[in-house]
């Protein structure tokens, strides 16, 4: 997938064996991986988007401001060879609830308005995720509807 982040990613955690806090901070990353592509899959990095961005990594997930530093600048150098997100979902699969996956969706779209403009590259790329996460159409309807009619 993206050579780097994928290295940042075994970096913090090639490990067969790990504790229940590393497989949380395994997760947490996963997620942040595909919020930062929300806010970068348009090309245009809006202020906004980032500060909503790093607002639901830091309060959500816990990820220090030196790894969201990190995994921003490896997505941007990165994003144009974007092709797979499977490493990513299929973790979230494997751990993450229906309701924890819904809330991941509702985060990507929260990013996706900050701007209070939603790019077709953005829906596009959150109607991939939800597919990858297995949600339903009816709640990605649902969801889209809660955060872009605000």
């Amino acid at each position: 997938m993206l050579r780097q982040l994928k290295t940042f990613f075994d970096k913090h955690f090639n490990n067969d064996e790990i504790s229940a806090e590393e497989q949380q901070k395994q997760l947490n990353i996963a997620v942040a991986a595909l919020l930062v592509e929300a806010v970068l899959i348009d090309n245009q990095t809006e202020s906004s988007e980032l500060e909503r961005l790093k607002n639901i990594l830091k309060t959500t997930y816990q990820i220090e401001q030196a790894e969201i530093e990190e995994l921003i600048s490896i997505s941007e150098q990165e994003l144009e060879s974007s092709t797979d997100y499977y490493q990513f979902t299929q973790l979230i699969n494997q751990h993450f609830e229906r309701t924890e996956k819904l809330t991941i969706l509702k985060q990507l779209w929260q990013i996706a308005v900050a701007d209070g403009n939603v790019d077709v590259h953005e829906e596009h790329y959150i109607r991939k995720i939800a597919d990858l996460l297995f949600i339903p159409h009816s709640d990605y309807i649902k969801i889209k509807l809660s955060i872009t009619e605000i």
